[in-house]
């Protein structure tokens, strides 16, 4: 069976939408679009983006429970006219879900420096 990065590879490839395309919009590389293809999970709030420009559903396809339920809200932070709030959700005892929810918030938190440093400094 095909791991969660073939799956979005796949679905990328019949969409008809290219790579170019696609990394553009989503504000990455093409470099880190292709180490995703390799990853066998993956971060939900990453492939609802990715289903979002390709206009594909992927809730079939892909079983990812936890990561599904965990939001991840940035800290506060102040600057100039942005602040952003903590939104705390308590995770069972379970230590495999307390790892993929702090994986989850990790990539969550790449994200959006990623995002930040895209408004600061522009794309390539």
């Amino acid at each position: 069976m095909a791991h969660q990065g073939e799956i979005l590879q796949e679905a990328i490839k019949n969409s008809g939408i290219s790579i170019s395309k696609l990394v553009q919009e989503l504000g990455i590389t093409r470099p880190t679009i292709y180490r995703k293809f390799k990853e066998t999970t993956l971060d939900y709030s990453f492939v609802k983006r990715v289903g979002e420009v390709i206009q594909h559903d992927f809730t079939d396809e892909l079983d990812t429970p936890v990561q599904s339920q965990l939001q991840f809200t940035p800290p506060a932070v102040k600057h100039s006219s942005v602040t952003r709030s903590v939104s705390l959700q308590s995770v069972d005892q379970d230590p495999v879900k307390a790892l993929m929810a702090l994986q989850a918030k990790y990539i969550a938190l790449l994200e959006a420096y990623n995002e930040l440093l895209l408004k600061v400094y522009g794309p390539k």
